[in-house]
C-alpha cells in the first residue's frame, strides 16, 4: 500500500469521506489506533490487511463533544459514566470533557477529580476528560487542578441550580479569570446576568412563554458583554457556553476582530427547536438558557455560517423523570441530547444549504481545538482513528426507548431526523454499529495529551 506503514492493520474505505480539505473518496489507512495515511479510493489493500468498504456512507471524524454533564458519582440516577458514555457512542460521539457539576462531588479539587476519574475510568465506553470548576472558595485549587489536567473552568454568573456550586460575582470572576490567565488555562462561562434574572417576571404555571419570558435575552448580553470586558482587560482566554441569544453575535463578532480571545458554542436544542413548537408542561424542553424564538434561531445559524459561533456541543444534562414536573418554574432545566445530537444538526443543516463538512467542523474540528486535542477532530495522518459513519438520506423517527441515555426523556421524542449512525470507530475499534455498543474501552484524557 503506497504511502502507508507496514504496521496497517486496517483500511477503511468510503466515496465520502471527510477531510480538512473536504470531502472525496478515500482510503484511511490504520495503525495502532492511529491514521497512518489518507489514500485514494482506490489504492491496493496490503495483504494482512482487513478492508472495511462504507460505499456510500458519509465517513467522518469522529465528534468531540465538551459539554456534557455525567453527573457521577453522587447523582448517578439521572446519568452517569456508563450510560452517558454509550449514548454518545450510539451517536458517533468518541471524546467528551464532563462538566465539574452536577456531580457528588463537583470538581473543584484535585481529590474531587481524582474521585471522578476512578469512577469514570471503568466505565467509560469514549474518551473522556474533566473540566474544573472556579467557584468563590476555591481560587486556591485552580492552578493545582490546571497542573492535573482538567481542560479548564466552568463557572456560572447566575445560581446553577446547585448549591454546591454557587455562581461568581463580578469581583470573583475577575479574580478567578486573573488566576487562570496567569498560568494560560481557559474559563468558560454560563453567561446569564442575575440582575437581569431577578427582575424578570417570575410566574410558576405550565405556559412556556412565562418561562421564556423569565429568562430574557438581555440577561445573556448583559453577562456576555461584561465578560468581554474582563477578557480585553486582563487578556484572558475565555469561551462562552450554551449562546441562545443571537442578539449577543454583534458584540462578539467585534471583540473577535479586536483581538479578545473569546469563543462560543452554541447547542442542537437552540439551533433545531424553537419556543412556538414548545407545548405548555413539555418541561422536557426547559434549559437555561431557554429555547428561543425562529427569527432568533435564524441569526444563531447566521453566527454559525460567519464564524462568529465556533463550535455545536450538546449541554446534554439530564434528570430523573420526576424532576420533569410540568411547571416550568421548578422543573429541573437540561436538554438530554447526547445520541441525537449529530442527526439533529444535520436535519436542520442540510434544509439551510450547509454540508457535512461544516457540521464536521463545529462538532468535531472546532471542539477539539477548543480544548486543545490534538489528536481528535480530523480525517488526517497522525491522529487517533477516531470516526462516526453515517448514512446522512436515511430517516429515523426518535423513540426515547431506544436511547441509551439513563433516564429516556428528551425534547426530540417523535421527531423525524435525517442520518443515521451506522457505526463508530475509537482509535481504529468499532465500539458501536447498527444501535448495539460493545463494552468500555475508552481512556481518560488529560489535557496536553
Amino acid at each position: 500500500m503506497s504511502g502507508a506503514d507496514v504496521n496497517v492493520k486496517l483500511v477503511l474505505r468510503s466515496s465520502r469521506v471527510v477531510t480538512p480539505d473536504g470531502t472525496r473518496p478515500a482510503a484511511v489507512a490504520v495503525a495502532d489506533g492511529r491514521i497512518d495515511a489518507v489514500l485514494p479510493y482506490d489504492t491496493e489493500v496490503p495483504a494482512g490487511s482487513r478492508l472495511e468498504d462504507f460505499g456510500d456512507d458519509v465517513l467522518l471524524p469522529g465528534l468531540v463533544d465538551t459539554h456534557v454533564h455525567v453527573n457521577d458519582p453522587g447523582r448517578t440516577e439521572w446519568e452517569g459514566f456508563f450510560t452517558a458514555t454509550r449514548a454518545a457512542a450510539a451517536g458517533g460521539i468518541t471524546t467528551l470533557l464532563d462538566m465539574p457539576l452536577n456531580s457528588l462531588p463537583p470538581t473543584t479539587t484535585v481529590d474531587h477529580l481524582r474521585t471522578k476519574q476512578q469512577v469514570a475510568a471503568p466505565k467509560a465506553h469514549i474518551d473522556t476528560g474533566f473540566w474544573g470548576g472556579a467557584i468563590p472558595s476555591n481560587a486556591k485549587d485552580l492552578r493545582p487542578l490546571h497542573e492535573a489536567g482538567v481542560f479548564g473552568f466552568k463557572c456560572f454568573l447566575s445560581p446553577s441550580g446547585v448549591e454546591e456550586f454557587p455562581e461568581l460575582d463580578q469581583e470573583q470572576l475577575a479574580r478567578s479569570m486573573a488566576e487562570i490567565a496567569g498560568f494560560g488555562g481557559l474559563l468558560i462561562v454560563h453567561a446569564e446576568d442575575p440582575r437581569h434574572l431577578a427582575s424578570a417576571p417570575q410566574r410558576s404555571g405550565p405556559a412556556y412563554a412565562d418561562f421564556l419570558a423569565s429568562r430574557p435575552r438581555d440577561a445573556e448580553n448583559t453577562a456576555i458583554e461584561g465578560l468581554i470586558a474582563h477578557a480585553r482587560r486582563l487578556n484572558a482566554r475565555v469561551h462562552v457556553l450554551h449562546l441562545s441569544s443571537g442578539d449577543a453575535l454583534p458584540m462578539i463578532a467585534a471583540a473577535k476582530r479586536e483581538g479578545v480571545r473569546i469563543t462560543v458554542e452554541s447547542c442542537p436544542h437552540f439551533l433545531t427547536l424553537t419556543a412556538e413548537e414548545v407545548p405548555d408542561g413539555a418541561t422536557e424542553f426547559k434549559c437555561c438558557p431557554p429555547i428561543r424564538e425562529a427569527a432568533n434561531q435564524d441569526t444563531l445559524w447566521e453566527g454559525l455560517a460567519d464564524g462568529t459561533i465556533d463550535c455545536i456541543v450538546s449541554d446534554h444534562s439530564p434528570c430523573t423523570t420526576d424532576l420533569k414536573t410540568p411547571d416550568f418554574a421548578s422543573a429541573w432545566g437540561g436538554i438530554s441530547s447526547l445520541q441525537l445530537g449529530l442527526p439533529a444538526i444535520w436535519t436542520e443543516a442540510r434544509k439551510r444549504g450547509h454540508s457535512l463538512d461544516d457540521v464536521a467542523r463545529w462538532m468535531s474540528a472546532a471542539p477539539a481545538g477548543l480544548a486543545g486535542l490534538t489528536r481528535k477532530g480530523a480525517v488526517e495522518a497522525g491522529r487517533d482513528a477516531d470516526f462516526a459513519v453515517l448514512a446522512p438520506d436515511e430517516t429515523f423517527t426518535v423513540d426515547p426507548a431506544e436511547l441509551f441515555h439513563r433516564n429516556q426523556v428528551t425534547a426530540y421524542a417523535g421527531k423525524t431526523l435525517h442520518g443515521v449512525v451506522k457505526s463508530t470507530w475509537l482509535r481504529g475499534e468499532r465500539i458501536a454499529a447498527d444501535g448495539a455498543v460493545a463494552g468500555p474501552t475508552g481512556r481518560l484524557l488529560e489535557r496536553n495529551q
